[in-house]
């Protein structure tokens, strides 16, 4: 190895020498010049290249093979002396929840004697049953100026339930006791003398005494079923029973829901008096109507359609004349979501045949005489179509307009002067109301607009405007043309409320007669009268002082306007009533 490093140094150092002297060689001769032609321009090319391969292949005869590495790892244990720090969670503040009472108590008293009671309690038996209890009593000694008769008024209502509930089904009885004291009180102005007015029996006592039960089922085409009886009379000898039966039934039809819905309703009873159209009281009244319907319909619900397709067929009898017919109705509805929650059409035409009753008429008007004529309506069909939705997250409106017909509709009317008669109640003085029939075409128009200005505040108003026509000719005895109402509620921080309700009711026409012997009712001397439009006004304020005891201040009829609900009959100027609530567990 040395020897050839020797030799190699060598050949190079010669090689060395022999180039330097050449280069001085050619610096003592000097260079000439010399001319180059090029006969072809210039044109580079690039070659392809080869990708080297990352894995070339080996062609030595003994491949080396790699050897698996193995790893292991010496645990040894080593103490830890780090403590983390505790987090603390931010705090929230939270309303706590309301103080829930199963009870309370309210009492308030005003000017004319008024007085307000009312108890409730719910108690819960076990985790499945409730008993409900609760108790109401309203009553005034009456004042009203220039009314000559008694006007006190007293109604008291007691109700107990009894609800049991379980994972497929539930249950419940409920029942009720109300009493009702009356006076027919508007006799008409200048007709009669003191000795007359002092000979006049005006109190009538009302009774009512009702039992209802339901049973519904979950998870079966049989929902459920519910009844009631209820028997209703007065101090006059007058009674009426009345007895419904509902059942109910579901099957489902692929993606459509097919229900049906049975019923019976019969009511019936008597007056121990005759009409008032007749100058002498003989007999009475005896009435009996039985109903059996059944209403099938088919119910289609998509993404923005919902159609009920169904009919509505009864059977209706007359059971004191030995009368029956056969009467069917429509029952279709439908409501389309047009745009979202803003524009939800609707509509529908429905029809049935309503019972009417004693009790009912009494609710409505409680001047009624005991010598009623007792007949369903007819109501053949009731037209509609509308729209509803929100205009913003807070404003819903409602609109609706409607066409009906029916049969047999019940109006209140005065009953004539009937000075032939003596009954035991003073009821004959023109001072009551009798129940007029009539076939009546209606078209309404109604609009309701509802404000939440937020979870404090709320605001309300609607109007209903109808337009009647009558098959005798005669006015919609006692039916306004316009009726609005407005209502707010205010809660005031947390512990003012208030609230205020206001309404108006058009004009109604009504009119008075004097009795005569031998005279048709059609023909006796009668006077038209026009019941002026009325607006009422009532408003409450309260103070709640704690979670159980609140005070509060009513105010009815504010602007002390001695307006006529009914013909003669006033009512109260400007009412103050004032009390307390009282929440506890019982």
């Amino acid at each position: 190895m040395y020897k050839n490093i020797l030799v190699t140094t060598g050949v190079l150092f010669l090689g060395l020498l022999s180039a330097s002297a050449q280069d001085d060689k050619n610096e003592e001769e000097g260079l000439g010049t010399e001319t180059v032609t090029v006969t072809k321009a210039y044109t580079p090319t690039v070659s392809d290249a080869f990708k080297i391969k990352s894995v070339p292949n080996l062609n030595d005869s003994i491949v080396l093979q790699k050897k698996p590495i193995r790893y292991s790892i010496f645990s040894v244990p080593v103490a830890s002396t780090f403590t983390p720090a505790k987090g603390t969670a931010s705090r929230v503040e939270r309303t706590p929840p309301p103080v829930l009472f199963n009870s309370y108590a309210s009492v308030g008293a005003g000017n004319f004697g008024n007085v307000n009671a009312d108890f409730y309690t719910n108690r819960t038996i076990s985790r499945d049953e409730d008993l409900t209890i609760g108790l109401n009593h309203h009553s005034t000694q009456g004042g009203i100026e220039g009314v000559q008769l008694n006007d006190r008024f007293a109604s008291s209502r007691l109700d107990a339930a009894y609800k049991m509930r379980d994972r497929d089904y539930d249950w419940g009885a409920d029942v009720g006791l109300q009493h009702k004291y009356y006076n027919w009180y508007g006799l008409p102005d200048g007709v009669f003398d003191d000795a007359t007015i002092a000979t006049i029996d005006e109190g009538q006592n009302y009774f009512m005494g009702e039992a209802s039960g339901h049973f519904n089922l979950e998870d079966s085409f049989f929902k459920g079923v519910d009844g009631k009886y209820r028997r209703f009379w007065d101090s006059a000898q007058s009674g009426e029973n009345r007895a419904i039966l509902n059942a109910a039934f579901e099957f489902p039809l692929n993606d459509e829901l097919f229900e049906v819905g049975a019923n019976v309703d019969y009511v019936g009873g008597s007056f121990a008096n005759t009409s008032l159209n007749s100058t002498v009281n003989e007999g009475g009244i005896d009435y009996g109507q039985l109903q059996v319907g059944i209403r099938p319909s088919l119910q289609m619900l998509r993404d923005d359609l919902s159609l009920n397709l169904g009919v509505n067929l009864v059977y209706g009898m007359d059971l004191e004349n030995s009368e029956a017919n056969f009467y069917i109705y429509p029952a279709v509805t439908a409501s389309y979501r047009l745009l979202e929650e803003t524009v939800i059409a609707y509509g529908g035409i429905t029809g049935e045949l309503r019972q009417n009753s004693f009790h009912g008429f009494v609710a409505e008007n409680p001047f009624v005489s005991p010598t009623l004529s007792i007949a369903p309506t007819d109501s053949q069909y009731n037209g509609y179509v509308g729209a509803r939705g929100q205009l913003m997250p807070n404003l819903s409106y409602n609109v609706k307009a409607s066409y009906s017909a029916e049969n047999n509709r019940p109006l209140f009317r005065l009953n004539p002067q009937n000075l032939f008669r003596n009954d035991d109640r003073g009821y004959y003085f023109g001072n009551s109301f009798d129940v007029f029939y009539d076939d009546i075409k209606t078209f309404g128009i109604f609009g309701e607009l509802n404000v939440d200005v937020n979870r404090n505040f709320t605001l309300g108003v609607n109007a209903q405007l109808n337009e009647y026509t009558t098959e005798t000719d005669n006015p919609a005895w006692n039916l306004p043309k316009i009726q609005a109402s407005l209502f707010m509620d205010y809660h005031i921080g947390e512990q003012w409320f208030a609230g205020a309700n206001l309404f108006y009711v058009g004009e109604r026409e009504d009119f008075s007669s004097i009795a005569a012997e031998n005279v048709l009712p059609s023909d006796f001397l009668a006077t038209r009268i026009t019941l002026e439009g009325f607006f009422d006004a009532n408003a409450h304020v309260g103070y709640r002082v704690n979670d159980q005891l609140s005070l509060f201040v009513k105010a009815s009829n504010i602007a002390n306007n001695n307006y006529q609900r009914w013909a003669n009959f006033q009512v109260q100027g400007l009412q103050v009533l004032g009390g307390a609530t009282y929440k506890f567990d019982f």
